[in-house]
């Protein structure tokens, strides 16, 4: 069993549209059962609200619920921020067909990280989790959660494998990185019913030559949009470096949380020391 790469948006949506797929991934995930009326991809509300031009990579609701499920494969600084605004997007749309502030269906967005986190160019701080949970719930002064609104926005990213991380998760994103470090033999759990269909799905002889051809064409655009953004990136790690450098943390400390060499960082700690 050789498996298409899940960091190429043509297979990734060829995986997580197929229904039993989706529905499995999101019982695991969220850990409700839904029964999607259409799932679509590229959805976007029409008319648009705001300025910003959203489409979802994949989008599904039912009676009850809707839920978003994005893949991001090429990490910039904003990525918390951009999935926080598609989120709250999903929330306030139903607010335009509502006749009082209302919103009927709980929204789970659920963002897939293919790719390691960045420096936080906020906090500078490097994030190494493997699930990241937000809600909107309030908490009193008591530190109790009041179950008001319990709309959820989950991070997966399996580049961070956790010694806690539940089966539930664990399978998926097994899955995940799998088809992308170890396709030929990956080590999954295939008693896990989704997840074995989702494996099916993307064999590569049930990939067709279009298919093959589409994701030619994104992991090229990626290739672009990688090239154009290197500089930028690269002035981004060096100004976290020099904030880094004068809060004494050591080279190859620095070196983990930029993504520079541990010369370079020696380098960059010379300079500013006028050697």
């Amino acid at each position: 069993m050789i498996l298409a790469r899940l960091d190429n948006e043509v297979f990734f949506k060829k995986a997580f549209t197929d229904e039993i797929v989706f529905k499995a991934f999101v019982k695991d995930i969220v850990g409700i059962e839904v029964e999607p009326t259409k799932i679509e991809t590229e959805k976007a509300f029409q008319p648009k609200l705001g300025n910003i031009a959203f489409k979802y990579d994949i989008f599904a609701e039912d009676v009850k619920r809707r839920i978003v499920i994005e893949i991001q494969k090429v990490e910039y600084d904003h990525n918390f921020d951009r999935f926080l605004h598609y989120h709250l997007q999903a929330i306030t749309e139903q607010q335009r067909s509502s006749e009082d502030y209302s919103v009927e269906k709980t929204v789970y967005t659920i963002v897939v990280m293919t790719a390691p986190y960045k420096v936080n160019t906020k906090t500078n701080e490097l994030y190494k989790d493997e699930v990241l949970i937000s809600n909107l719930n309030p908490k009193n002064l008591k530190g109790i959660e009041r179950n008001l609104f319990n709309h959820k926005l989950i991070y997966l990213n399996p580049n961070y494998k956790g010694q806690d991380t539940p089966p539930n998760y664990r399978d998926w994103l097994d899955l995940i990185y799998e088809s992308i470090h170890n396709p030929e033999n990956p080590q999954i759990n295939t008693q896990n019913a989704g997840v074995k269909r989702a494996t099916e799905v993307v064999r590569y002889e049930n990939i067709s030559p279009d298919e093959w051809e589409q994701a030619k064409i994104e992991a090229s655009k990626r290739k672009v949009i990688t090239l154009e953004r290197a500089e930028e990136r690269a002035e981004t790690q060096i100004a976290i470096a020099e904030k880094l450098i004068k809060r004494n943390l050591s080279n190859e400390e620095i070196a983990e949380d930029t993504g520079l060499t541990v010369s370079n960082v020696e380098e960059l700690r010379n300079k500013i020391k006028g050697i």
